[in-house]
């Protein structure tokens, strides 16, 4: 009888231990969302709500880079490709609320997410909210897709390479080398 109890209570107590290690794997996979009006504060980052949100499976130039452009007159000429990147964000979002889903943190605890604009009229633009952020930022040529992190946005990669938009209009280093060597 007392050996039944102690195998009863190990069990038990097996079942309860493997509950717990489950549920939080679980819950943190959950999808959540945020929303609100977003600040660009990078190419691949805004903030809602003071929460840092990090644009998932893209890498934009850092604000300090440099890239160069081929231009007719004078041969390749250098430009901070980073600003340009954030100028970009800054003017798809025009003030429009931002809604974000997202599952992880990075190791910075920011937030990664995949963001859309909201659009709450009718009559609005019929476009509003077809693409991601983060697809834009790619397709547009402001951003790369991030390898190793996502494969989502190699199309969107190849096709502002075939049409040499934004960075691919001239030569840069890939924001992470940059990143490492500066």
């Amino acid at each position: 009888m007392y050996l039944n109890k102690i195998n009863l209570f190990l069990v038990i107590s097996i079942c309860l231990i493997f509950f717990l290690l489950t549920y939080n794997d679980v819950k943190s996979k959950e999808i959540k969302t945020i929303s609100g009006t977003a600040i660009v504060t990078d190419g691949d980052s805004i903030k809602i709500n003071n929460k840092k949100i990090r644009l998932v499976g893209i890498d934009a130039p850092e604000l300090k880079q440099e890239c160069l452009k081929d231009s007719i007159d004078s041969g390749s000429v250098s430009y901070l490709c980073g600003e340009i990147s954030k100028q970009n964000l800054e003017k798809y979002i025009q003030g429009s609320e931002v809604y974000c889903k997202y599952s992880n943190l990075d190791r910075y605890n920011r937030i990664l997410g995949e963001c859309k604009l909201s659009c709450f009229f009718w009559g609005d633009d019929p476009n509003c909210g077809k693409f991601s952020l983060n697809k834009y930022m790619v397709r547009s040529g402001n951003a790369i897709a991030y390898k190793r992190y996502s494969k989502k946005y190699l199309k969107d990669e190849e096709w502002a390479k075939e049409f040499k938009l934004g960075i691919w209009a001239g030569e840069f280093e890939k924001p992470e080398e940059w990143r490492k060597n500066n």
